[in-house]
C-alpha cells in the first residue's frame, strides 16, 4: 500500500514535476526571446522605411535651392501643393505626413497665403530648433497632438525651413497586435508542451517506478523479483536496469550461499557431534564400568582398556579431520614445489599390498611426472582415495592405480572394480560425514581430497554405477615452463 501510495503522489518537487517545470521555463524563455527579437526587428524595420521616405523628401527640398517664395509661385507649386500640404492644415489625408514651414527663429509662417495651422504650429513647437533637426543624419521622435511621429526638416535658400512629419502610432499598434499574437501562441505553445512533457515524462519514469516497485518487493523478502524490461525505456535508464538486475542477482547468490552455508554449519556441527559422541560414549561406559569395580577379570580390563584406545584412536583421527578440512576452508598457503607424482602413486599402491597382501593391485605411472604441488596434500589425496577403497570394498576387489599427463593437465585416477555407488549416493559422495549405506568411516576423507585439489586450482570428479565399482580421477593444472611442454 505504501508503494502504491508514493506512486499517486507526483507534486511540484517531484523528478516529473521538476522535469515538466524545466522544459516549460525554457520554452518561456526562448518564446519571450524570439518575440523580443522579432518585435525588435520588425519595429526597425518599419522605422526606417519612414525614416528612408523623410530623408528622401528632405534631400529633394534641400538640394533644390528653393525658397518658401519661389516654391508658392513657380509651376511646380502644384507638386508640392499636391504631395506635400495638399490640405489648409498641413496634413496629408492619405498618409497623415504633416508639412510646416518655419523661418530661422523657428516660428511658422503662412503657405499659399494661408495661416499656419494648429498642426503646423504644434509641429514647430515640438521641433524647437529647426536647425539642429535639418543638420542631423536622422529623424526624431516628437509628439504631436498626443501621437508619435517622426520628424525632419529641410533648410530652404532663403533660410526658412521646411518641416517634415510622419506618423508613427500605426507601426506601434502594429507591434502591440504582433506583441499580442506572439504571448497568445506562445502561451498555447507552453500548455500544450506542459501536457505533452506530462504525458511523455510518465511514459519515461514507468521504468524508474518499477524499479521502485521492485526494490520494495527485495526489501519486503522477495528475492526473485527482478525489474522488467520496457519497450519505452531510454539508453541510460535501461543500462540501469540491467546493472540492478545483475546487482540483484549476485545479492540473491550471496543470500543463498549463506544460508546454505548456515544450514551447512549447522549440520556440520550436528553431525561432529554425533561422530564425537559416539566413541565418547563408549569411553564413559567402560571408565563407569572400572569405576564401580565391574571389570573384576584380568582379561575384561585388557579388552576394556583396548576399546577405549581404539575409540581415542577414533575420535584423535575424526578431530584431525576436522581440522584439516578447517584450515582448508581457510585456504592455507600451500608449499608448491616440483613433485614426482609417479613416485607418490607407487609408494600409495605399495603401502595397500602391505596392508591387503590378497587385493590385486594395478600400478601405470612408470618413469617420473613432475607437477609444481604442495606434496604432502597430495600424499593425503592418495591416502585418503587408497583408504576409502580399502574400507569399502572388499580385500580381494581388483584396484588400479594410474597416472598421465595429456592436454597441459594431470590426471590421477584411482578405480577399484567393488560394489559402486547408485546416483543418489554419487551425487553426495563429497559431502561432509556422508556415509553410503552407514558404512565404515568418518565419511570425511573424499571432503577432504575435494578440499586440497581445489587448493590446488584442481578439479576432482566420480565416475561409477551399481556393479561397476568407482573411480574417482583428480585433475591437476601442469605446471611445467613452456619448453618442457
Amino acid at each position: 500500500m505504501k508503494v502504491r501510495l508514493s506512486r499517486r503522489r507526483h507534486g511540484i518537487h517531484s523528478l516529473r514535476g521538476k522535469l515538466t517545470l524545466a522544459n516549460v521555463a525554457l520554452l518561456a524563455i526562448g518564446i519571450v526571446a524570439a518575440t523580443a527579437v522579432s518585435v525588435m526587428g520588425m519595429r526597425y524595420y518599419l522605422l526606417d522605411q519612414i525614416d528612408s521616405q523623410l530623408i528622401k523628401t528632405r534631400d529633394s527640398l534641400g538640394g533644390s535651392e528653393l525658397t518658401l517664395r519661389e516654391i508658392d509661385s513657380l509651376s511646380m507649386l502644384s507638386f508640392v501643393r499636391d504631395r506635400l500640404i495638399p490640405a489648409q492644415d498641413g496634413r496629408d489625408r492619405s498618409t497623415g505626413t504633416v508639412f510646416a514651414a518655419v523661418d530661422k527663429n523657428g516660428k511658422p509662417v503662412g503657405i499659399l497665403g494661408f495661416d499656419p495651422s494648429e498642426s503646423q504650429r504644434g509641429l514647430a513647437k515640438a521641433v524647437g530648433d529647426p536647425s539642429g533637426l535639418a543638420a542631423a543624419s536622422r529623424p526624431h521622435d516628437v509628439t504631436l497632438d498626443g501621437s508619435t511621429y517622426r520628424a525632419t526638416a529641410a533648410r530652404l535658400g532663403d533660410g526658412t525651413y521646411a518641416l517634415l512629419a510622419a506618423p508613427t502610432d500605426v507601426l506601434h499598434q502594429g507591434v502591440a497586435k504582433a506583441v499580442r499574437l506572439d504571448l497568445a501562441i506562445g502561451s498555447l505553445l507552453l500548455a500544450l508542451l506542459a501536457c505533452l512533457t506530462m504525458f511523455s515524462v510518465r511514459r519515461r519514469m514507468r521504468p524508474l517506478e518499477d524499479m521502485v516497485e521492485t526494490s520494495s518487493a527485495i526489501a519486503e523478502g522477495d528475492l526473485t523479483r527482478r525489474i522488467p524490461s520496457s519497450c519505452e525505456a531510454t539508453l541510460e535508464v535501461e543500462q540501469l536496469r540491467v546493472a540492478l538486475n545483475s546487482m540483484l542477482h549476485q545479492v540473491e547468490s550471496a543470500y543463498r550461499t549463506r544460508e546454505r552455508s548456515a544450514a551447512q554449519l549447522r549440520s556440520f556441527v550436528a553431525d561432529a557431534s554425533h561422530e564425537l559422541r559416539t566413541p565418547l560414549s563408549a569411553i564413559r561406559g567402560y571408565l563407569q564400568l572400572y569405576d564401580k569395580g565391574m571389570l573384576s577379570d584380568p582379561d575384561e580390563r585388557k579388552r576394556a582398556w583396548t576399546r577405549v584406545l581404539a575409540e581415542t584412536d577414533r575420535m584423535g583421527r575424526l578431530v584431525d579431520e576436522l581440522l584439516t578440512l578447517a584450515r582448508l576452508d581457510q585456504q592455507p598457503e600451500l608449499r608448491f614445489r616440483n613433485v614426482d607424482l609417479s613416485r607418490l602413486v607407487r609408494e600409495a599402491a605399495d603401502d595397500l599390498r602391505v596392508q591387503q597382501p590378497d587385493r590385486p593391485v594395478e600400478v601405470a605411472a612408470e618413469g617420473a611426472l613432475l607437477v609444481r604441488a604442495d606434496e604432502s596434500g597430495l600424499r593425503q589425496v592418495l591416502g585418503n582415495l587408497v583408504g576409502n577403497v580399502r574400507t569399502h570394498t572388499p580385500a580381494e576387489v581388483p584396484v588400479r592405480l594410474c597416472v598421465e599427463r595429456a592436454g597441459g593437465v594431470v590426471r590421477l585416477c584411482v578405480a577399484d572394480q567393488g560394489p559402486g555407488l547408485c546416483e543418489e549416493d554419487a551425487a553426495r559422495v563429497f559431502d561432509r560425514f556422508f556415509r553410503a549405506g552407514g558404512g565404515a568411516g568418518s565419511g570425511l576423507g573424499l571432503a577432504i581430497v575435494q578440499g586440497v585439489v581445489r587448493a590446488h586450482g584442481g578439479e576432482v570428479a566420480v565416475r561409477t554405477s551399481p556393479g561397476e565399482g568407482l573411480a574417482v580421477t583428480v585433475t591437476l593444472r601442469d605446471g611445467r615452463p613452456a619448453a618442457d611442454a
